[in-house]
C-alpha cells in the first residue's frame, strides 16, 4: 500500500502566478468618498447626511479603508476629528482621483448634450459696437442654448468671485493676473491721440519729454506711459487732470480737448470722432496691446465656454469693430499704450 502525501506550494508574487487576492463586500470606490466626506464635513453624521447613508455604514467605510491599507487616517475621540500623517496623504491622493472622476464623467455626457446654460462674460466697454452685436447674434444661431449674458466694463474683474465664465482683456501679457488661462487672439493697435482743437491750444509734442506739458485723461489706474524709442525705453509720468473709469468716456473727453490719452485705435476709425481725434508721436512706438480670451484655469471646460472660445477664434479676428485700419500715411504707425492698464 502506497501512501500519497500532497503538498500544496504557495506561489510566489515574482512568478507568473497571481498573488491571493482578499474579497470584500465593502465598495472602495464608496470608501473614498466616505473618507472624503468625513473630513470635509468634519463629523461622521455630517458626512452620511451629505452621503445619504446611515453613520454606521460611513464608519464602516473608513475602518475597512484603514483595515485594507494598514495604517490609521482619523484620530477620533467623542468630541473632535483630526488627520493622522497618513491621512493627509491618502485625503489629497482621494480628492485627486475623485475630481478626476468627476471631471471625466462630465466630459464624456458633454460629447452626447448640446452645449446649453448660461454663459457670463465680461468685456471692455467700447467692445459694444454694431459689429460684436453681429457676431454674438452669429453665435445665437448656432448655439441657441446658450444664453449669453455680458458686461461691457472697464475694470479687473475677478472671474471666480463675480461668478463669470470668461473675459476678454486688451492688455500686455504681464498685466494678466497668474491662476487662469489666457488665450492670445489677435494684436490691438491702441494710438496716443489728441483732439484737433487741443492741438490747436497747445503745440504738438515732438517727443515724449515734451508730454510733461501736456494734460491728460486716465482710464482707470494709468499712472505712467512707456515709449520704445531709437535711444532706448522711455517712460513718462503724464499730468493727469481727469479720470475715467470707462475707455468710451475717456475717447469723449479728449474729443472735447481736455487732454491726451491712449486709445484704441476703434476709435479714431469712429465716424463720430475721426474728424475730431487724430494720433500724435507716432515716431515712438509702445508695448503691444494684445486681446486675450482669459478663463479659470482648470482641465475640464464646459461645453458652453469651449464652443464660445472656438466661435470666438473664428470670428473675432475678421470683426471690423477690432480690426486695425489701413495705413496710408507714416504718421499712422503702431503707437502707445498705457503701462498697467487694461483698455
Amino acid at each position: 500500500m502506497h501512501h500519497i502525501t500532497t503538498r500544496r506550494t504557495e506561489p510566489r508574487w515574482g512568478s507568473k502566478a497571481s498573488p491571493p487576492t482578499r474579497t470584500s463586500n465593502m465598495d472602495t470606490l464608496t470608501g473614498i468618498k466616505a473618507f472624503r466626506n468625513v473630513v470635509e464635513c468634519g463629523s461622521f453624521v455630517a458626512a452620511a447626511e451629505h452621503m445619504d447613508i446611515s453613520t454606521p455604514m460611513v464608519s464602516k467605510h473608513v475602518a475597512y479603508a484603514e483595515k485594507r491599507l494598514g495604517v490609521r487616517l482619523l484620530n477620533r475621540n467623542s468630541r473632535t476629528l483630526s488627520l493622522t500623517e497618513a491621512g493627509r496623504v491618502y485625503f489629497e491622493r482621494c480628492k485627486t482621483i475623485l475630481n478626476d472622476l468627476e471631471a471625466t464623467e462630465l466630459e464624456l455626457a458633454s460629447l452626447s448634450t448640446a452645449p446649453r446654460g448660461t454663459l457670463r462674460i465680461t468685456c471692455p466697454s467700447w467692445f459694444a459696437r454694431p459689429r460684436v452685436a453681429e457676431e454674438l447674434a452669429e453665435f445665437r444661431r448656432r448655439f441657441p442654448d446658450i444664453l449669453v449674458d455680458i458686461a461691457f466694463e472697464d475694470r479687473q474683474v475677478d472671474l471666480v468671485e463675480e461668478g463669470y465664465d470668461l473675459a476678454l482683456r486688451v492688455t500686455t501679457g504681464t498685466a494678466l493676473p497668474p491662476g487662469l488661462i489666457a488665450r492670445p487672439v489677435r494684436p490691438i493697435p491702441v494710438f496716443l491721440a489728441a483732439s484737433r482743437e487741443y492741438l490747436k491750444r497747445n503745440a504738438a509734442p515732438a517727443s515724449p519729454e515734451e508730454l510733461v506739458d501736456h494734460d491728460f485723461v486716465a482710464v482707470a489706474n494709468l499712472d505712467a506711459i512707456r515709449f520704445s524709442g531709437a535711444n532706448g525705453r522711455i517712460e513718462v509720468s503724464p499730468r493727469i487732470v481727469s479720470r475715467y473709469r470707462s475707455t468710451l468716456g475717456v475717447a469723449h473727453a479728449v474729443a472735447a480737448g481736455i487732454g491726451l490719452a491712449p486709445l484704441p485705435e476703434v476709435f479714431l476709425e469712429d465716424p463720430d470722432l475721426k474728424a475730431i481725434l487724430t494720433p500724435i508721436l507716432t515716431d515712438y512706438p509702445l508695448e503691444e496691446r494684445t486681446l486675450y480670451i482669459v478663463y479659470l484655469s482648470r482641465r475640464y471646460v464646459p461645453p458652453k465656454i469651449r464652443v464660445f472660445i472656438d466661435f470666438l477664434m473664428e470670428r473675432l479676428s475678421q470683426s471690423p469693430a477690432l480690426e486695425p485700419a489701413t495705413v496710408h500715411s507714416s504718421e499712422r504707425r503702431r503707437a502707445p499704450a498705457a503701462a498697467g492698464a487694461c483698455v
